[in-house]
């Protein structure tokens, strides 16, 4: 009776053990293929790799995209999906947020293709990286004063859209480059700006004149040039230049003729109660 008992214990026993036995093969079987196409791309001609690429690409697993993209230029560098990748790259980069292997990218790509049709793109690119650069989040957290931290990268990111804005007028990136170029034109004029009223409240009359017209110079339709003039003509009265001061006072009067007898009477004032 006993071995009768246990004889279907036993069978129990035995059909669960091959149970599991083949849902664990299984299972060995399935993890494989969730990966099955990045393997077949890593195996495949460039024209599959790039297209697989191009779905890390679309679906945003830009990690994935720059490690297809890498293997494609490593193994088909000289095809035309090579040429085409070095611009995704480029993207792929920015959007993982990678930004020194980003310019790193634009600039080889520019100085290696300097006749390519998608030049532009690479420019603009880059222009994109460095104008996110600044200021960054935590500056913007804390309400720092960014008219007063020296543009490090506004600089830079101004040079590639004004890049992308003359030399190619007509590209599709043409008319954001210049909107972003308005902004960071107003950036760096305001530092100059703080930059001429530091000098102005330690007397540097000199160097506030200079840095003031600087700002005129470089940055002309900017709001911070009303005050740059301002203060040139105040700089210019200190020094004792009266010519320089009356000249000063006719450009003014000229783009600000509203704004005439408000200069008169802060020149009255005395300095640190201007503004």
């Amino acid at each position: 009776m006993l071995l009768s008992r246990s004889a279907p214990l036993r069978v129990l026993m035995l059909v669960a053990a091959m149970l599991l036995g083949s849902g664990a093969v299984t299972g060995c079987k399935l993890l494989p293929e969730r990966f099955q196409h990045k393997k077949e791309a890593r195996n495949s001609g460039p024209e599959i790799m790039y297209s697989r690429a191009q779905e890390d690409l679309h679906s945003q697993d830009f990690n994935a995209a720059i490690k297809s993209l890498e293997a494609l230029l490593a193994r088909y560098p000289f095809t035309s999906q090579a040429r085409q990748a070095r611009l995704d790259l480029i993207y792929a980069y920015y959007r993982a947020h990678e930004t020194e292997s980003a310019l790193d990218a634009a600039d080889t790509f520019i100085r290696e293709n300097p006749t390519h049709p998608r030049i532009d793109y690479a420019w603009y690119i880059k222009g994109l990286v460095d104008f996110e650069r600044t200021p960054n989040r935590i500056e913007k957290i804390f309400r720092a004063d960014l008219n007063a931290r020296p543009p490090q990268t506004a600089k830079k990111a101004f040079a590639s859209f004004r890049k992308v804005a003359e030399d190619f007028p007509k590209s599709e990136y043409a008319a954001d480059s210049r909107l972003r170029m308005i902004y960071l034109r107003n950036r760096l004029a305001d530092y100059d700006l703080s930059v001429a009223r530091y000098y102005v409240k330690r007397g540097a009359w000199i160097g506030a004149a200079q840095r003031s017209r600087q700002l005129i110079e470089q940055y002309d339709g900017a709001p911070a040039v009303r005050e740059a003039l301002v203060i040139m003509i105040n700089c210019y009265e200190r020094l004792g230049q009266k010519e320089l001061a009356d000249q000063t006072r006719k450009v003014f009067a000229e783009n600000y003729s509203g704004e005439v007898s408000a200069v008169k009477a802060a020149t009255k004032k005395r300095w640190w109660n201007i503004f």
